[in-house]
């Protein structure tokens, strides 16, 4: 059968496992063809194709249930469930989601976009499903990775206690099994899967309760033989503490064994983990040799694997590892850590100049807060490198185990603002609003690499916490040729200063580069505009501010941030706690609403973030119009 048949995964049902075999050939090619061409997620995604087929082929959806776990490997996922004629547009503006999306397909069961939320969402739609008398099925596939985040083992704790008819897969590709272990592991998992060995250990343990005055203690001694023999030989007994029927290991790319589990398992009273082994990347040399470079990637040539980036041109995250390195050899106080994101965070070069002084946590975003807080309490610099997504799963530990007791954890915060392609789940769009109001936090927004870096010897200089936000992309080379003034703790820059009664604009980060052409634009206009580059959201240079007002009555405010609680509420705060009178105040940056998935420069177009929309904001503004 060709792919393009496949309208639903009924269609499946019909297949033989040979023609499995062959769709999931089909699957990898036009995976590979459309990333190659959109970017996304490629290696994730080729190592759960037989699970995927498997999953579908056993089970009924979208009455049943699947919840990724993370999500970024459900293309396969989406092709199967009648998005294939729409697979060409993945992660494109007004094209399919890089991840499941509820509102895209019923077959999408629960949002998701970070990972380690599986588990506990499938245990709320099974609690929910009893609550209103349903009875469908539910899978929770969760990667080893995904298993590190805490919340996961909260699902698990729960899960265990409640004794739901949860299934859990966890889709491990990072541990490799020898034939030895992987014949008897093959062997153990066809006995304890089996209905005949269940009910045998069911009715021989209330056969054994009946011997008048002894059988309870046989039943007992029974049980523990039985324990004894799994600690030596099946790896899942920590599952199996936890409440869980355990199976596996197995292999994940299988076909056949995987739905023969997946059928003798799904009537399981109570829940059930079942541990499948997978390669990343399955299928491609490219990604299989190297697993983390196609995790997540930007076009590239299908033949070599080469990603197709033009010129090569330094960005935001690769600066802030250089600086943090130079800076590093200097002060022996400094320390990195990631949350699994060494790579994407810049941290590559540091981890191997400096490996002593480098942790990379796992994915656990509260731990590393705390555990950077930890560190800090001894004198040193710990800086946690985070996407601004992720320090969002942070929250508590941010106030509670640094800035309550004002130790001095720098939060380098990439990815702030609009990040493109990954869309909702992934835009840094509330950090500036959930950080400003932290007491004792230091707060800064760099305009270029250059300036990145000298707000970071700031930061570490201090004895304080301090958050330092950055875009995802490239430095605008414009704006690395500007002379930049020391940075001075509180206090902006100002690029360009206008005449008195002009306009101001008051930008942000990134948005000081559209900012400065909106400048030219309105300067051949005959306006008057005094560019600042604002530096620190907190402290305000409410100095600089006060002066300003008395020159000028029209301000812009532009931010990547949602201007809900964000960059520009703060200057109407100021103005209000001053009783600012005859201030004109316009506010550039995200609406109200989650902010969809598409390219950049389409999305700063469509908000008004770029030089063009910037322009015509002060425009209007200063000439009194709308």
């Amino acid at each position: 059968m060709d792919l393009s048949e496949i309208s639903s995964p009924e269609d499946l049902k019909l297949l033989s496992t040979n023609c499995l075999i062959t769709v999931a050939d089909q699957l990898r090619k036009i995976i590979i063809n459309i990333v190659s061409n959109n970017g996304g997620h490629l290696a994730s995604s080729l190592g759960v194709i037989e699970l995927t087929l498997a999953l579908h082929y056993v089970y009924n959806c979208p009455y049943d249930k699947i919840v990724w776990d993370v999500g970024h490997q459900a293309y396969a996922h989406k092709i199967l469930t009648g998005r294939y004629n729409q697979f060409h547009t993945l992660r494109q503006y007004g094209g399919i989601s890089g991840f499941p999306k509820r509102s895209e397909s019923p077959y999408d069961s629960f949002g998701v976009g970070h990972s380690s939320t599986s588990i506990s969402a499938a245990l709320g739609i099974i609690e929910g499903r009893d609550r209103v008398g349903k009875d469908f099925k539910v899978v929770a596939v969760i990667g080893d990775g995904a298993l590190t985040g805490g919340i996961a083992f909260e699902g698990l704790n729960n899960t265990g206690h409640l004794k739901k008819d949860l299934t859990v897969v966890l889709n491990d590709n990072k541990m490799s099994i020898s034939k030895n272990v992987g014949a008897l592991s093959s062997y153990l998992t066809r006995l304890m899967t089996g209905n005949l060995y269940q009910k045998l250990k069911k009715e021989t343990k209330s056969l054994i309760e009946t011997i008048p005055r002894f059988g309870e203690q046989v039943s007992k001694l029974a049980q523990k033989t039985e324990d004894t023999f799994k600690y030596f030989f099946v790896p899942g007994i920590l599952f199996e503490e936890l409440g869980f029927n355990y199976v596996g290991p197995i292999d994940g790319h299988d076909i056949e064994k995987l739905i023969e589990t997946f059928e003798l398992t799904k009537d399981y009273q109570g829940p059930t983990l079942i541990h499948i082994i997978t390669k990343k990347g399955k299928g491609y040399e490219f990604s299989e040799a190297h697993p983390s470079a196609f995790h997540g990637i930007g076009p590239f040539e299908p033949d070599t694997g080469i990603v197709i980036s033009g010129k090569k041109v330094p960005d935001f995250s690769s600066a802030f590892g250089e600086a943090l390195c130079n800076i590093a050899a200097e002060d022996p106080r400094v320390l990195a850590i990631t949350a699994a994101m060494t790579e994407g965070t810049g941290l590559g070069t540091f981890a191997k100049r400096f490996p002593e002084r480098f942790y990379d946590v796992g994915i656990a975003e509260p731990h590393a807060v705390t555990f950077a807080a930890g560190l800090a309490t001894n004198g040193l610099r710990p800086v946690f490198a985070v996407y601004s997504t992720f320090l969002q799963r942070a929250y508590d530990q941010v106030i509670h185990d640094v800035c309550l007791q004002n130790l001095p954890v720098i939060f380098a915060i990439d990815r702030a603002g609009l990040v493109g392609e990954d869309g909702p789940t992934h835009h840094g769009a509330f950090d500036v609003s959930f950080l400003r109001h932290i007491p004792n936090l230091t707060f800064m927004a760099p305009k270029n690499s250059v300036e990145l870096g000298e707000m970071l010897k700031l930061a570490i200089s201090l004895n304080s916490p301090c958050a330092i936000r950055f875009p995802r992309g490239v430095v605008v080379q414009e704006l690395e040729e500007i002379n930049i003034s020391p940075v001075t703790y509180g206090k902006v820059e100002v690029i360009n200063s206008g005449s008195e009664d002009s306009l101001a604009i008051l930008a942000v980060g990134h948005s000081v580069q559209p900012s400065l052409g909106a400048v030219k634009r309105l300067q051949a206009e005959g306006i008057s505009v005094t560019l600042v580059n604002m530096r620190f959201i907190k402290p305000l240079d409410t100095e600089f501010i006060q002066d300003l007002i008395n020159k000028t009555k029209n301000i812009v405010t532009v931010e990547e941030n949602s201007l809900a609680g964000g960059f520009g509420s703060l200057i109407l705060e100021y103005l209000n706690s001053i009783n600012a009178d005859g201030v004109k105040v316009k506010m550039i940056g995200l609406p109200d609403t989650f902010i969809e998935h598409g390219a950049q420069k389409i999305l700063r177009k469509l908000y008004g973030l770029d030089e063009v929309g910037i322009f015509e904001t002060a425009l209007t503004l200063i000439k009194g119009k709308g």
